[in-house]
């Protein structure tokens, strides 16, 4: 291992020196691998004038003849999340591809045309399940080695031949394979730390990996082919020799003036399964909510056009976005329910107070029920509304800079620039705010639904004979002001889009 060739030499020459003085023994180490460097067969270096010779320079330019091409094409190879993908997809079985196909943003947008979108949403976490069951620990494994093969071979193509090559010869020029180097003999110091970064990326090269299949991913990913194969399984074996001679962490050893040196890591091991379907199952959930989203908010927007006869609804003055500027610079939620809370109050003002305000003083004032208890939760949920919107109203001014709970809002939110414990303060205080105005939600969203199923009893009652609920229809019909039918039927549809509304909103909460 060239991790150990530094402690090697120090054990070699260990063997036949002794002494007490640490620098007499190095030097005696040094001077028997600047025997042994003399000696060596690729005549790379002259131990006793420290020179890089010729013969080194043209062992790296055989190297970069071979890679000069796939330095271009690769680069940046390392970051690129295309590469990863392509190397997963490459692995992919025929179930995952096709599951995979059905999984894409346009597929899912496409399915969710003519599907229910929570029947949709489980098909998605269903096949995404599916997808992931299939890389099983040996496939993943097989995978992820792949790749960190493959990022040592690009960090091996990537290392700067060309820089070390113009101290050699200062009129090459790069990656003009056609150009006879003049090398030169130069100091060895000048490309000490050019062969010590070599070093590491040539140790670090897997020879034995299956580099067709590599080279394979490579022009999958780029649509050409980045070295020739024959080529570099050439080098891959002269990479080998070069190895077993350990004739570069000798020269480093020597110019170094340290027989100990030994070449550090190089060798990767990166994990790209896990990510890459980490991701997968991100991106589908995050289109599955979009849709959600979209889907709810066309609902929305056809649903007040149908209420209100518009989109923009604002009835509160403090409850208000405006204000939440203030409280995201805090990173605080502020004011959750604007929107939903804005509803509720303009529907209690707009159409509460009027339209249903009259059809249930019909019903309750004039109406003669069989019995009294029969009204009963009729009545109470009407007088609850009532007091919901008179609620919602002192709610809101509270929150007014000059008065109660706003002018706490904002002393905390100047504190807090100061003392970070007032920001646990305020995020209490907006929590205790947001309840409040959820529970105005929740609580009106069900007494508009008991006030619709009274409103849909009173019809069935109306136009059945003989009636249970109420006695005096044609006292009643006398004070309508319209046929009886057609006004609860217009009340009843109108709450309906309204408890409907509110539902899209507080589903979840």
């Amino acid at each position: 291992m060239a991790e150990q060739s530094g402690s090697i030499f120090s054990r070699l020459f260990g063997l036949f020196f002794s002494s007490n003085d640490p620098e007499a023994e190095k030097r005696r180490q040094l001077k028997a691998l600047a025997k042994a460097l003399s000696k060596n067969r690729y005549k790379w270096y002259r131990p006793h004038s420290e020179e890089a010779l010729p013969a080194m320079a043209k062992f790296f330019f055989e190297v970069y003849k071979v890679v000069g091409a796939a330095q271009v094409i690769l680069a940046n190879a390392n970051s690129s999340m295309v590469l990863k993908n392509v190397l997963v997809e490459m692995s992919l079985s025929d179930k995952q591809t096709e599951l995979k196909e059905r999984l894409t943003e346009d597929a899912i947008k496409e399915r969710a045309k003519s599907a229910n979108i929570r029947e949709l949403a489980e098909q998605v976490r269903n096949e995404v399940s599916a997808f992931m069951a299939e890389f099983d620990a040996e496939k993943i494994h097989q995978i992820d080695t792949l790749y960190s093969q493959l990022e040592m071979m690009v960090n091996f193509v990537s290392f700067d031949y060309f820089f070390l090559l113009k101290k050699f010869d200062s009129g090459i020029p790069e990656r003009t394979f056609s150009y006879t180097p003049k090398f030169e003999t130069i100091r060895g110091e000048y490309v000490l730390e050019d062969l010590k970064d070599f070093a590491v990326v040539m140790y670090a090269l897997p020879l034995e990996a299956d580099w067709v299949k590599i080279f394979s991913v490579v022009k999958a990913y780029r649509e050409v082919d980045a070295v020739s194969i024959g080529h570099w399984n050439k080098l891959m074996n002269i990479l080998g020799e070069v190895r077993r001679s350990e004739i570069i962490e000798q020269i480093i050893c020597h110019l170094d003036k340290n027989p100990d040196y030994v070449v550090q890591g190089g060798v990767i091991t990166t994990r790209i399964v896990d990510n890459y379907l980490q991701k997968m199952k991100t991106q589908t959930e995050m289109v599955v909510q979009q849709i959600q989203q979209e889907k709810k908010t066309n609902k929305a927007s056809e649903l007040l056009k149908g209420i209100f006869g518009t989109e923009a609804i604002v009835r509160l003055k403090n409850y208000a976005e405006r204000n939440n500027a203030a409280f995201e610079k805090k990173m605080l939620g502020g004011y959750l329910y604007v929107e939903e809370l804005n509803y509720m109050k303009a529907f209690l003002i707009d159409y509460f107070k009027r339209d249903i305000r009259s059809v249930t003083d019909l019903f309750l004032v004039r109406g003669k029920w069989a019995a009294a208890s029969l009204s009963v939760a009729y009545s109470q949920s009407f007088h609850e509304l009532l007091d919901i919107s008179d609620r919602i109203t002192a709610f809101d001014e509270a929150l007014a800079e000059d008065d109660e709970i706003g002018s706490k809002l904002r002393v905390m939110l100047t504190r807090a620039e100061r003392d970070k414990e007032v920001i646990k303060q305020l995020r209490t205080q907006l929590k205790d705010v947001n309840e409040k105005a959820l529970k105005f939600l929740t609580d009106g969203t069900q007494h508009f639904i008991i006030i619709a199923r009274n409103l849909k009893g009173i019809l069935e009652d109306y136009e059945k004979s003989p009636h249970a609920l109420i006695t005096n229809w044609k006292e009643i019909e006398m004070n309508a002001e319209k046929p009886i039918k057609d006004w609860i039927v217009e009340v009843y549809k109108k709450i309906y889009a309204f408890v409907m509304l509110m539902q899209l909103y507080l589903k979840g909460e």
